[in-house]
Formats: structure tokens, C-alpha cells, sequence
């Protein structure tokens, strides 16, 4: 077995794997009960993306591949970031409501 044949074999099983991945995250973005489930379970999908993009610019050589990679994680860090804060002033709003 060669080094390229290990190294495509790799490659396919990683991209099954993360593709699962993101099947799963999927799943609990669709069911989670909460919110917070759901912004977790988003922030995972990103995450499993950019790791796709990764496998794809192995497999293909494409080097832009990591570029979208890379402007999709600064992407995604600012819908958590956003999604948190929206979270945070959800639970403030409720508790001010319940004190009343």
C-alpha cells in the first residue's frame, strides 16, 4: 500500500466523519429543546463546515479552500458572540418581567 493510497483512504473517512458530525449537530439544531442547545449545537455545524473545507483542500489541492475556511470561523465566532449576547438579554428581559 502506498503512501498516496493511505493518504486518500484518510481522507475519505475523515470527510464521512465529519459530514456525521454534522448530521448530528443537525439533528439536535432542529430538536434542542432551549436555546442555548441550539446556539451550541450552531456553533458545532460551523466548526464541522470549516473542517470540511479543510478535508476538501487536502483531497483537492485547493488552496482557497482554506481561505473559506478561515473567513467562515471569524464568521461563526460572531454569530455565537451575537447569538450569546441576544441569550443573555433574553434571560435579563424575563427576570426583570418575573420581579415585577
Amino acid at each position: 500500500m502506498t503512501l498516496d493510497a493511505i493518504l486518500d483512504w484518510s481522507v475519505d473517512i475523515a470527510l464521512i466523519m465529519v459530514i456525521l458530525s454534522l448530521a448530528i449537530a443537525f439533528v439536535r439544531l432542529a430538536r434542542g429543546p432551549s436555546l442555548a442547545d441550539r446556539v451550541v449545537a450552531l456553533d458545532m455545524m460551523t466548526v464541522t463546515i470549516i473542517a470540511v473545507c479543510g478535508v476538501l483542500a487536502i483531497s483537492t489541492g485547493e488552496i482557497a479552500m482554506l481561505d473559506v475556511a478561515l473567513v467562515l470561523a471569524l464568521v461563526g465566532f460572531l454569530a455565537t458572540v451575537a447569538l450569546a449576547r441576544y441569550a443573555e438579554r433574553r434571560d435579563a428581559s424575563g427576570k426583570e418581567a418575573a420581579d415585577e
